[in-house]
């Protein structure tokens, strides 16, 4: 093996050490009060436009209505010239019965009650059928005079073209659970 190698130019070394490739020089350091006052001033930025933001929605709340708007209340009816088609919604047994001994015993006529048992045996809450908004009332007064239930208007247990005024009693199984 040979003890000496032939001199490249790796061997020369600089009298200064100059950097040769890819090295670059370390950037200036930003001072640490220059950083400080960046982070004031955006703080300071941030802080007025939360305020001005929060004062143009203040006073587009002032232009809202503060109250919402009273819908008129209506005032239950017994009206006794309704049919009022009871429906068990529920899977126990003489339940619509007993909603329509409750109707009769309020004053409407037994042929104008008709108990009937509902395709569904899972309905949740007790409520009363009517077709047009004028029957609200009379709706109103038989979930008074079965003791309580949720008025919803539908179409749905309304006969079409029938002149005769219906409302439909779906009985659920709040009923059922309340005795």
């Amino acid at each position: 093996m040979p003890t000496s190698y032939p001199r490249d130019r790796f061997d020369d070394v600089p009298r200064q050490a100059a950097r040769v490739g890819a090295h670059r020089a370390e950037q200036p350091r930003t001072p640490r009060g220059v950083v400080l006052l960046w982070a004031a001033l955006a703080t300071v930025v941030l802080t007025i436009a939360g305020i001005i933001g929060f004062l143009v929605l203040s006073q587009r709340a002032d232009e809202l209505p503060s109250q919402p708007q009273s819908q008129p209340t209506v005032t239950p009816v017994v009206d006794t010239t309704y049919t009022v088609l009871v429906l068990n919604g529920t899977g126990t047994a003489g339940v619509a019965e007993e909603v329509a001994g409750r109707l009769v015993a309020a004053g409407w006529a037994e042929d104008k009650v008709v108990p009937s048992d509902s395709s569904a045996t899972d309905f949740p809450q007790t409520t009363v059928y009517y077709a047009a908004p004028e029957e609200e009332a009379a709706a109103l007064g038989v979930a008074q005079a079965i003791g309580g239930a949720r008025t919803e208007q539908s179409d749905q247990y309304s006969t079409p073209g029938d002149e005769e005024q219906e409302l439909a009693v779906v009985v659920g199984l709040d009923r059922v659970s309340a005795g």
